[in-house]
């Protein structure tokens, strides 16, 4: 129902709604950022600090997250399309 009503906000003001799957977006080092891709629970070495146990790579994990929700989201909408 949530997502009815936000798809319904959006289409209202002209944007668009893409529904991603946030699983394992803040534990993903992100690759658009220098970073290289790896997956793990122990780069949340905090609950806002990201450190990427393969590559290094730091950064705050809610930027981390919200970089890697961006990326799903644009990678749907692009294969969506394509269609």
């Amino acid at each position: 129902m949530f997502l009815g009503i936000l798809t319904h906000m959006a289409e209202s003001a002209g944007r668009e709604l893409i529904h991603v799957n946030p699983a394992n977006t803040s534990r993903t080092c992100p690759p658009s950022m220098g970073g290289c891709g790896h997956v793990s629970g122990d780069d949340r070495v905090t609950q806002a600090g990201f450190v990427c146990v393969r590559c290094g790579f730091t950064a705050n994990a809610d930027v981390v997250g919200a970089i890697n929700v961006l990326r799903a989201g644009l990678v749907l909408r692009e294969t969506a399309q394509a269609a």
